[in-house]
């Protein structure tokens, strides 16, 4: 399906039919260059990450919508990746702590997030263009995804209860745990 941007050039709006649950994707694979650093002695450790296959392969299996979290220093180089006809929304992760490290003057205090998100729908919950929680503690793996992080994100898609989402990189779990979690929970519209 084709729209358009404010400046009038073609996009790819993701095709959606309201009477099906769409199938959506998350992606949070190690970011570029940190792969060896944080994950090398976990069990389905296979190297960096292509994300170029990655990208293609969220295009082309999830055109209901998908996400992938990425670092603030590989924005640039990832946005290049994604066919110009996808329509998508960068969006930030907004860290209220984050750790100075030696010799970088600016902290690393947020996380973009590449968000496709589905046609609006009845039933999915507006959200804002960010989210600011603190990181996660001692959850198995660097990176792990903190609750309120998750629950954005899945209204930032445009998922609803109904819907089905694949967590291509589950590394801690806490993704499907909080999308189980999630799906449970009455909507204020569904409690009202």
């Amino acid at each position: 399906m084709e729209g358009r941007r404010p400046d009038g050039t073609a996009v790819y709006v993701p095709p959606v039919q309201p009477e099906r649950p769409l199938r959506m994707a998350y992606a949070d694979p190690p970011y570029i260059g940190q792969s060896k650093k944080h994950y090398s002695d976990h069990p389905d450790y296979a190297g960096e990450v292509d994300h170029q296959e990655l990208i293609d392969r969220l295009c082309r299996d999830y055109p209901d919508g998908w996400a992938l979290s990425l670092s603030s220093p590989t924005l640039r180089e990832i946005l290049d990746m994604i066919p110009k006809e996808i329509d998508y929304r960068v969006m930030a992760w907004v860290k209220p702590f984050a750790a100075f490290k030696r010799n970088v003057r600016v902290a690393y205090a947020w996380e973009p997030v590449i968000v496709v998100p589905a046609e609006r729908l009845d039933g999915a919950t507006p959200t804002r263009d960010f989210v600011s929680c603190p990181i996660t503690m001692k959850r198995g793996l660097t990176g792990a995804k903190p609750d309120a992080f998750c629950f954005w994100l899945f209204e930032a898609i445009g998922l609803r209860r109904s819907d089905h989402l694949d967590d291509l990189f589950p590394g801690s779990g806490a993704v499907a745990e909080a999308w189980r979690r999630w799906t449970a929970t009455p909507t204020l519209m569904e409690t009202a």
